[in-house]
């Protein structure tokens, strides 16, 4: 069994978002089981997650090849949940990429109609 170090850390040492290691479930290795299971294993890691600078149609296609995967995972549900728990703020996990998530952790803002 590997050794695990979990770490607090919401920013790596050059100001970039990590993910909130303090919502991950713990050493369990019960609670990671769905991980194995998942259909990105064996994937080229370069299709969840974007190489620096990508942008336009390069991302959106890589992003679409992504999710196509996830969409025949067995624990696509798994997935999601812990992306969103964690708030996993790279990569494509559970078919939602990062702007997908960032959109369901935006809050929802109330249109009130205007007086007059």
């Amino acid at each position: 069994m590997n050794n695990i170090v979990w770490l607090k850390a919401s920013t790596s040492s050059k100001g970039k978002n990590m993910a909130d290691v303090t919502r991950l479930p713990g050493p369990n290795a019960d609670l990671w089981d769905w991980q194995l299971k998942g259909a990105c294993r064996g994937e080229d890691p370069e299709i969840f997650f974007h190489p620096e600078g990508e942008r336009g149609p390069a991302r959106e296609n890589r992003i679409a090849l992504a999710k196509s995967i996830c969409a025949t995972c067995p624990v696509l549900r798994q997935c999601a949940e812990h992306a969103l728990a964690v708030r996993e703020p790279y990569g494509v996990w559970g078919a939602m990429s990062e702007d997908d998530r960032e959109a369901i952790y935006a809050p929802v803002k109330e249109v009130l109609p205007v007086a007059g």
